[in-house]
């Protein structure tokens, strides 16, 4: 918490006589731990210097003015994490003076930090992706290998969500469409999948995957278990259910780790890839948006700004004035 805060520029300022009072408050009453009642004191310091500037007691601070502060910190390169610990503390401090009758309205209570930036979504390089993809392993049990080299080459060939890569059935039925549960057309070449809302589309197929696929569908009726004919899912353990996606995890971070890859790799990652490599390539954010089954195009618009990232990469590593010291 008082890493988030900071030090104050004014810690040696003499506070307020409201101020103290609050924090003899805090430190009695409420039995807060001396290093909270320090780190209270510290804001109600940098509440101060809000009011000296403003030429104001505490008590007449205004909530433009705890705007105005919220910016200053904002532009000076404060987190928004640390921006809304101060608030928090000033928040209390105004409510306890509003119980006390000092004040009639509290100026923090309709203020809020900045908002934090979104993580941008985490997306394998190129060449890490399609090695992936390529990767066999040889001395895997072979029915298990043909399986999730299948389902690898879907969710990153296709960019689909875990929850579609376990909902896939072998082939179209009228059960399917009523459960929302889609299939592979091989003939065709595409997935059909039930997106977030219900909502359908259709996925290509690239050849890699329909290979991949068609290797797999040899393999599945071999898993020891029951009888497969009754069993309408495409991805299957050696009990013959349907696969979790929680098992699709484990298998997917297993094979990431085995075949090289430095990070621990999961099934949105390689939904990001896709999305993010497809939008290197082709620029057309539209598409991105169809293929991903995104309803709103500003969900999709994310990958433009890994895109930029990319080609900031490249500006850095190669162009001759990027090299700042």
């Amino acid at each position: 918490m008082g890493e988030d805060r900071g030090v104050s520029p004014a810690s040696a300022r003499v506070l307020p006589a409201l101020a103290e009072k609050y924090l003899e408050y805090v430190r009695v009453e409420k039995r807060l731990a001396e290093r909270t009642v320090a780190l209270y004191a510290d804001d109600l310091r940098r509440l101060a210097d809000v009011a000296e500037a403003a030429g104001l007691p505490l008590e007449r601070l205004h909530t433009a003015h705890v705007r105005r502060a919220v910016a200053q910190m904002h532009a000076a390169g404060r987190s928004p994490r640390g921006i809304a610990l101060i608030l928090s503390g000033w928040r209390g401090f105004y409510a306890w003076l509003g119980r006390t009758g000092v004040v009639a309205a509290n100026p923090v209570q309709s203020v809020r930090a900045p908002k934090a930036p979104k993580p941008l979504p985490k997306a394998l390089a190129v060449d890490a992706a399609v090695g992936l993809a390529d990767f066999r392993d040889a001395e895997d049990d072979p029915w298990l290998e043909a399986r999730d080299a299948a389902m690898v080459e879907l969710l990153y060939g296709c960019g689909l969500r875990v929850g579609e890569i376990v909902s896939l059935d072998v082939a179209a039925s009228a059960e399917a469409q009523r459960d929302g549960r889609g299939w592979i057309d091989l003939a065709a070449g595409e997935a059909h999948v039930f997106g977030k809302g219900s909502k359908r589309r259709a996925v290509p197929v690239g050849a890699p995957a329909l290979a991949a696929l068609r290797h797999w569908l040899l393999r599945r009726a071999e898993s020891g278990g029951p009888d497969l004919a009754a069993q309408p899912a495409l991805f299957v353990g050696r009990h013959g259910t349907r696969l979790t996606a929680q098992s699709v995890w484990q298998r997917l971070r297993s094979r990431g780790a085995r075949a090289g890859l430095a990070v621990p790799v999961h099934p949105h990652m390689l939904r990001h890839s896709f999305a993010s490599h497809l939008l290197q390539s082709s620029g057309d954010l539209r598409a991105v948006q169809e293929l991903l089954g995104h309803a709103n195009i500003t969900t999709t618009q994310v990958y433009t700004r890994l895109d930029y990232q990319h080609l900031a990469t490249i500006y850095d590593a190669a162009h001759p004035r990027a090299r700042r010291k």
